[in-house]
């Protein structure tokens, strides 16, 4: 079997999913929106607007093992024990969850959940010192082997819940490209973190990829809304999928995608604007799209199985009413990338 037949993804052609976030505070309207839009792929909503725990670096941290954390001024910091942050963070994950699995009765086939992938968390935790765990390998290291740890039982409960759904596991990484370039700044922001050795991270992605396939049905993602998507080493490290904002891409980057998509990774091309604005044709939105495939040189039949349509980033800084919309415009664009792959 082919690289490419080997790690080409369970979603079917034409398919189109959201990136995680949603507006407002309610977990079931939430749910009720993502499910009734999204039919092929549908996911765990985000609810950031609650406050401190759900957004989206609280949330993982409720999902830690044996690690804690509380919000001071500056942002998330790691504890001895839990306190009222985290018991908020994993009630709101309940939360969340008893609204999908409410409307995700009999659901069979692929469900998206999404949490803070190790480089961007390592970068956004910080230590008792107030530094980030970033600037410490080991503490580092300790804090991907909590997230690991928390996820298998996070991707577990989700099966429990919903046991018809083949559980795709979505690694926020919007930090990735500054963890490698060294652009991460320290607390007192006179200078940055020393750049993290590439085949360190993809190690450690490498293990996430493994944690998600030990699900049964599993695969996982990673999205990052940041320019310059490390496309090669993401390849490298076995994920099934690159999330990223299409808007972002430049020239230089179409050898590594092009090398991306003949090893069968797909592209989750973030194409619908993420906050409220007007919308062009569902075929115009992807027409950028299209033009990328003859720019490559790539098979018009493969390209509605090689991507998934997607708005650019998360949907919580629009109106309710708008990502409704969002949803239903990145499912109108996929079918055209279906129907008419030229």
């Amino acid at each position: 079997m082919s690289e490419n037949n080997s790690k080409r993804s369970s979603w079917g052609a034409g398919t189109a999913t959201g990136v995680g976030s949603m507006p407002g505070g309610d977990a079931r309207e939430a749910a009720k929106t993502v499910t009734g839009s999204l039919e092929a792929l549908p996911f765990l909503p985000e609810l950031p607007a609650r406050g401190p725990g759900a957004d989206m670096i609280g949330r993982t941290a409720g999902m830690l093992v044996e690690v804690f954390a509380h919000v001071e001024p500056s942002g998330w910091r790691i504890s001895d024990r839990p306190g009222r942050d985290t018991r908020r963070a994993r009630s709101w994950l309940g939360e969340d969850l008893d609204a999908l699995e409410e409307f995700t009765q009999g659901y069979e086939g692929p469900l998206k959940v999404s949490a803070v992938g190790p480089w961007t968390l390592a970068a956004a935790l910080e230590l008792r010192g107030g530094e980030a765990a970033l600037g410490d390998a080991g503490a580092c290291r300790d804090l991907a082997a909590s997230l690991a740890e928390g996820l298998r039982a996070h991707l577990a409960e989700v099966r429990r819940r919903v046991p018809g759904a083949r559980v795709v596991l979505q690694l926020d990484e919007p930090s990735l490209p500054a963890v490698l370039r060294g652009q991460v700044r320290t607390a007192s922001g006179y200078r940055t973190y020393r750049a993290v050795d590439r085949a360190v991270v993809e190690g450690a992605l490498r293990e996430f990829a493994e944690v998600a396939r030990r699900t049964p049905g599993g695969e996982l993602v990673v999205h990052s809304c940041a320019p310059g998507v490390p496309f090669a080493l993401l390849r490298r490290a076995g994920v099934s999928g690159v999330s990223f904002d299409f808007s972002l891409l430049t020239e230089r980057e179409d050898d590594a995608i092009g090398e991306t998509v003949e090893a069968g990774t797909t592209l989750f091309a973030g194409v619908v604007p993420g906050v409220d604005g007007p919308l062009s044709d569902p075929a115009g939105s992807v027409m950028g799209v299209r033009t990328l495939w003859r720019r490559l040189g790539l098979s018009p039949g493969t390209l509605a199985e090689s991507v998934v349509v997607t708005p650019s980033c998360g949907l919580a800084g629009a109106s309710p009413a708008y990502a409704r919309t969002a949803l239903a415009h990145c499912v109108r664009a996929a079918k055209s990338l279906a129907d008419n792959p030229e």
